[in-house]
């Protein structure tokens, strides 16, 4: 347990530069208490101690304000920066050297039953206050952007944006879409080809009138 807690401060001091210290990342960092309190949560509910297990992850909900449930995978190297209002599911299995920010929830959608809740895999990284829902797997080394709303498979090296989620960056290829691909400088004008319209008629009409003096 210690060499684990050493490696977790490691882990910290690397990825925030706002830890000054082991020692302030120790007594102050409330990620790290949810992560220290889950792995003993998770030994727990691993040991069928399920209320000993549940007991251990509400306290330390109430104490750091991140509810991971005990039965939650998670593995080496896992940082929750901030952390407040992180939820973490039952069946949410999490990679090696993962980073999730404040507001994060890996969650179900209600639909699912049995495996309900994400597989995120190794090095990824999740903005604050994302969203993502369902028993499927985000890839290796992908980020998800700040209260992005992920609701399918996020392939490995992919960058996932907006509501709901949508790739934009794979393999450091921007990828296209319909969007991207619009012209927004030169769009036509509807107001202007509807008075070019009205001006070309009264010409037909003015041209019609003439006509009609000359016979008259």
């Amino acid at each position: 347990m210690f060499k684990l807690i050493r490696e977790e401060i490691k882990v910290i001091l690397e990825r925030d530069p706002a830890a000054r210290s082991a020692c302030e990342v120790f007594f102050l960092y409330s990620g790290l208490h949810a992560v220290i309190d889950h792995r003993i949560a998770h030994w727990l509910y691993n040991h069928k101690c399920y209320f000993l297990a549940r007991w251990v992850s509400q306290r330390s909900r109430k104490k750091t304000g991140i509810e991971i449930h005990p039965a939650a995978q998670i593995g080496k190297g896992f940082f929750i920066d901030h952390g407040m209002g992180v939820v973490i599911g039952e069946t949410t299995v999490i990679g090696d050297n993962c980073t999730i920010y404040q507001g994060v929830t890996l969650g179900g959608t209600g639909k699912d039953k049995g495996k309900r809740h994400p597989t995120i895999g190794n090095n990824v990284l999740i903005g604050s206050g994302a969203k993502v829902l369902g028993p499927f797997t985000v890839g290796d080394n992908s980020k998800i952007a700040a209260n992005a709303v992920v609701l399918s498979e996020v392939p490995p090296n992919s960058t996932c944006v907006g509501v709901p989620g949508r790739i934009v960056i794979k393999d450091n290829v921007r990828v296209a879409s319909a969007s991207s691909d619009f012209d927004h400088i030169h769009t036509p004008d509807p107001v202007s080809m509807e008075l070019c319209k009205l001006n070309m008629r009264l010409e037909k009409l003015e041209k019609k009138g003439e006509k009609k003096d000359e016979t008259l």
